[in-house]
């Protein structure tokens, strides 16, 4: 239920199932307006998650998609099957490979200094929402990776708060890009915003027609011929998969940050010792980054579909049914984790599925990581005091917060 995850992550939960039903049924009750499922194999454990993960032709990201929630209608379905995120292998292989080159640990090199430059502009003395903050990255350099103009970066923000936050009443409804500085097609986006419709599916393609109209405007505008965009318009992509490759890249590129970086603020916050050990020794940065995804993993959970009868953690499945695995209880899993409750700036190894594992591993990952060492190479500089209550997002997705008050005070 997403209210639950408003309260925090129920670790104990998964704890206990860990060891008592490390595979389960889950009943999929009707929520507010959202329908009544048929129900889900719960995955728990980190070998079996890691297994599920790994193994595309028993368990499908294609058949029903990878949301706990089915698509609204067939039509629905058939279109989100056109995401990379939705695709099992050979046709996952063939949409990664069209946008891969932006990603390269080379390509990614030649932003850190720039990303190093955005991080530290961020931050000022006194009182500020972290969350609010710490957006500003994530968005910045997904806009310059995929060719969006700097007037149109709030429009990637919005669009990720509409389809990440659904179940949270603040964020359904998020709008805060001014029309005023919008480029031309950014205000022809904003006027072609859809009204909020109860209970309809906010990924589907009526719902994101503001969005994929963008997509296209900006397709046919100047590219620079090493963005993103310029290697989608390359790659002879269907409509479908051009549509759903934006939106991949527009949503996950950014919401991840958005909500991975405060989410590990708080966590060191949190355990005041790690982040003094980390103030004393910044070579720990690196494994300190690991733990930070392992402690707080930006997304709870992934579905899939099983393509066959099997056995999963002794479990029967049968062909067709929905398999949830639980990113963030595999990375508590005390088999692969000494004390996992423990944060540990300097854990390692660190094996955690913060970024998935398997073919539809984090093709961003790098990326991310250049991201969250730049701003927490950053804070290292700063003394962070809480100023009030962190407000957690109503999702059962995304383990993310809306609010982070904090005071800065420059580190003499």
């Amino acid at each position: 239920m997403p209210a639950t995850y408003a309260r925090g992550v129920p670790y104990e939960l998964f704890a206990r199932l860990r060891r008592e039903a490390p595979v389960c049924r889950v009943p999929e009750p009707a929520v507010g307006p959202w329908r009544e499922g048929p129900g889900y194999w719960a995955v728990f454990r980190h070998a079996d998650v890691k297994h599920v993960l790994r193994t595309p032709a028993d368990f499908s990201s294609h058949l029903g998609a990878t949301q706990i929630r089915d698509p609204d209608t067939p039509a629905d379905l058939e279109f989100v099957q056109a995401m990379m995120l939705n695709t099992d292998p050979p046709d996952h292989s063939r949409l990664r490979r069209i946008v891969a080159a932006a990603f390269t640990p080379r390509a990614v090199r030649a932003l850190e200094a720039a990303i190093a430059e955005r991080a530290a502009s961020l931050f000022a003395a006194g009182g500020c929402d972290f969350v609010e903050v710490a957006a500003d990255l994530p968005v910045w350099t997904l806009a310059h990776v995929m060719g969006v103009p700097s007037q149109d970066r709030r429009l990637l923000y919005d669009w990720a708060s509409r389809v990440i936050g659904y179940q949270d009443d603040e964020y359904a409804g998020l709008s805060t890009a001014d029309a005023a500085r919008l480029t031309p097609m950014g205000r022809r986006a904003v006027a072609a915003r859809p009204r909020p419709v109860p209970g309809a599916n906010p990924r589907s393609r009526a719902a994101l027609r503001d969005m994929f109209g963008y997509a296209h405007d900006l397709a046919r505008s100047p590219q620079d011929p090493e963005s993103v965009m310029s290697a989608m318009l390359r790659g002879g992509l269907t409509e479908a998969e051009f549509e759903n490759m934006f939106f991949l890249f527009a949503v996950a590129g950014n919401e991840t940050l958005r909500n991975g970086i405060p989410g590990g603020l708080l966590t060191l916050l949190e355990h005041p010792a790690q982040f003094a050990r980390l103030r004393r020794d910044p070579s720990l940065l690196g494994p300190a980054v690991e733990e930070m995804l392992r402690f707080w993993p930006p997304v709870i959970h992934f579905r899939r579909t099983a393509t066959r009868d099997l056995t999963l953690g002794g479990r029967r499945v049968r062909a067709g049914e929905k398999v949830v695995v639980y990113h963030a209880s595999a990375n508590r899993d005390p088999s692969v984790f000494p004390e996992p409750d423990r944060f540990d700036v300097a854990r390692t190894p660190n094996d955690h599925v913060s970024f998935g594992s398997g073919p539809h591993v984090c093709l961003g990952a790098h990326l991310a990581r250049v991201q969250l060492r730049a701003v927490l190479a950053e804070l290292l500089s700063w003394d962070v005091t809480l100023a009030g209550d962190a407000v957690r997002l109503t999702s059962n997705f995304q383990n993310g917060l809306k609010h982070l008050p904090v005071r800065l005070r420059p580190r003499t």
